[in-house]
């Protein structure tokens, strides 16, 4: 069945070109099949269509679904989901509640924690009145080194390790001008992985796929923004981790999935630690759909492609009530 479908892409976030990537990869394998509208969100949050300011609710009267290409704040936090429910759309992704829960990395891990999934220890740090007195407090629950977060940036913007006093003293002075709270959560060494997952498919309400084995350059510590989109990091599908890894994280992002209340698709990222397994570091609820981007790459490996599981995607959002 052919739609009229809008792509909404860009928006006001730290993620403003990843978004325009996946929504300019998501019309590309959708035009041929689907009449389909462009519609930008410059970063002040303005709504374009073909170089024209629009209003969101007339531009999308028309429309049979929304395909939500967007990343980080207001396409990922539940805002533009707010906007889209208001107006009655039928739209891909998660809900607003859903949305804001899962972005909020703070909220989520509560929410791990509350359903059995392991995920790394954590505190949240408030801006305070000495930034030296609050990481030798830091240090004092939680051994270094630690990793640091805001707590609401997706696409591994706004984190960084901390291996001594030192160094956590600037990285907390730095984080705190982008934001007044912020997430502290020991850093686990060990493989990292990821899997998406796809509701309703194959016979399945959720549909884990296969594991992917993250591996960064030798020079970083972690999956960063960087290496994530500069193409030094080697991505491994199905990974090389043991049968039993792979299954708890399949477990896992299916749990993760339903406990945050998500729709149709998202993607949990882990640690496995060699020891002590399999924690759950968090879960994205609009993953990237670029041609770099993770979720694509593990369609290939089950026998499907990125056209078949966008189209699977329309057709659980236009069935939406």
């Amino acid at each position: 069945m052919a739609y009229k479908v809008a792509v909404l892409r860009g928006g006001p976030s730290s993620e403003y070109d990843v978004s325009l990537k996946t929504g300019k990869a998501v019309i590309a394998a959708l035009c041929d099949s689907h009449h389909v509208c462009d519609i930008t969100i410059d970063q002040d949050g303005r709504w374009y269509k073909d170089g024209i300011e629009v209003k969101p609710a007339s531009v999308l009267r028309d429309m049979d679904v929304v395909f939500n290409a967007m990343h980080g704040e207001y396409g990922e936090d539940g805002k533009v989901q707010q906007l889209l429910e208001s107006i009655n759309a039928k739209f891909t992704g998660p809900t607003a509640f859903g949305a804001a829960l899962s972005m909020h990395k703070a909220k989520a891990k509560e929410v791990y924690k509350q359903h059995g999934l392991k995920t790394p220890l954590w505190l949240i740090a408030t801006k305070p009145d000495n930034v030296e007195l609050q990481a030798r407090d830091i240090i004092k629950q939680m051994p270094l080194p630690v990793i640091v977060k805001l707590v609401d940036k997706g696409s591994s913007v706004g984190i960084a390790i901390a291996n001594s006093y030192h160094e956590l003293v600037d990285i907390l002075n730095e984080l705190y001008t982008h934001d007044d709270t912020l997430l502290v959560e020991e850093f686990i060494k060990g493989k990292e992985g990821t899997v998406g997952v796809i509701e309703k498919f194959r016979n399945q309400e959720v549909y884990p796929l296969l594991p992917i084995e993250i591996i960064p350059p030798a020079h970083k510590d972690f999956f960063d923004y960087e290496c994530k989109y500069d193409g030094s990091t080697r991505e491994i599908c199905p990974g090389t981790f043991t049968r039993s890894e792979s299954e708890e994280m399949q477990r896992a992002a299916i749990a993760a999935h339903r406990a945050l209340g998500l729709r149709h698709y998202s993607r949990t990222d882990f640690i496995v630690h060699p020891k002590r397994g399999v924690y759950v570091l968090e879960t994205n609820a609009l993953p990237g759909l670029t041609g770099e981007s993770l979720l694509p790459k593990a369609l290939e490996p089950i026998g499907s492609n990125y056209k078949a599981f966008l189209e699977h995607i329309l057709d659980l959002a236009s069935k939406q009530k």
